[in-house]
């Protein structure tokens, strides 16, 4: 992916260092949480929000003494240099598509944890966004993990952060309010079936960026788009309970199969449209 000449955004805060300590309210039961959020890689806020209430509103302290990992320096400025294009993609695909304004979202780099509008999250989370505060949350150390699910490459990152961007449309959309409101009244399953059209509709948005970034700056090379199809396939829910449990439990999905994300990150990588990617008309994903 050719990258390193591109423009640094201004938007993101480095948070790496900062040692967060809090009370754990809720014992073992809120780490078990945790850690079963760690299946996935970008987390509903509305987990983290159950995660903080179980947890308990304790108080958190942070204090810069922790050392940030070392050889991250690259992978910030690769971060800072997608984010960019991101922006640069967004504020012209908003206004000839939509005919609207596009707000440009803020990217914290942490350590270990961090607090944000959505609760307290811990690095096992994987990279996530708040609609709370428009913000995008990732620890650098998440793309060695990427490796060890055999999704290297610096395209399947970008695809990882313009993903969670995608979110970040979604709010801009108004997509993320009603998924939350509609979910209040729907039991588990049904949430599940919703999140899974949330998590598509990203991915596609995500294609979308990719479609339009190439045309526009040529940032792609030969490969690119099969790594980014490959990291959309290793983190399919399928693949990942397989994983991690050994067994597959499709009633249990929160952001689709591996087939599923794949369709339709390709969908929005070969469209570059925003109205194809309406995961929440279709019958078919």
């Amino acid at each position: 992916m050719l990258w390193k000449t591109g423009r640094r955004s201004q938007n993101v805060e480095d948070r790496r260092g900062i040692r967060i300590s809090r009370g754990i309210g809720g014992g073992s039961i809120g780490i078990v949480l945790l850690a079963l959020a760690a299946i996935f890689f970008d987390i509903d806020p509305r987990i983290i929000m159950q995660g903080s209430e179980i947890l308990g509103g304790s108080e958190y302290s942070q204090t810069r003494t922790q050392p940030i990992p070392p050889g991250q320096e690259e992978a910030k400025e690769f971060i800072s240099v997608i984010l960019a294009d991101t922006e640069d993609t967004w504020k012209t695909l908003f206004p000839e598509q939509l005919n609207i304004n596009y707000r440009e979202p803020t990217l914290v780099l942490f350590s270990g944890a961090v607090q944000s509008a959505c609760g307290f999250a811990q690095a096992a989370m994987g990279p996530f966004y708040c609609p709370y505060d428009q913000k995008v949350y990732i620890d650098l150390s998440f793309f060695e993990d990427m490796k060890q699910l055999g999704a290297s490459g610096d395209f399947a990152q970008a695809y990882v952060i313009a993903h969670e961007i995608g979110h970040h449309i979604q709010t801009l959309l108004d997509i993320s309010e009603k998924v939350i409101a509609e979910g209040k009244y729907l039991n588990k399953q049904q949430r599940n079936a919703l999140s899974i059209r949330q998590e598509l509709q990203a991915d596609c948005f995500a294609g979308v960026w990719a479609n339009n970034a190439h045309r526009a700056r040529n940032i792609l090379e030969s490969g690119d788009i099969e790594e980014g199809l490959n990291a959309a396939s290793a983190i399919g829910d399928d693949r990942l309970q397989k994983q991690s449990q050994g067994y597959i439990v499709p009633e249990s999905f929160t952001h689709g199969s591996s087939k599923q994300r794949v369709h339709w990150f390709k969908k929005g990588l070969e469209s570059g449209k925003i109205s194809d990617c309406d995961t929440f008309s279709t019958n078919k994903l």
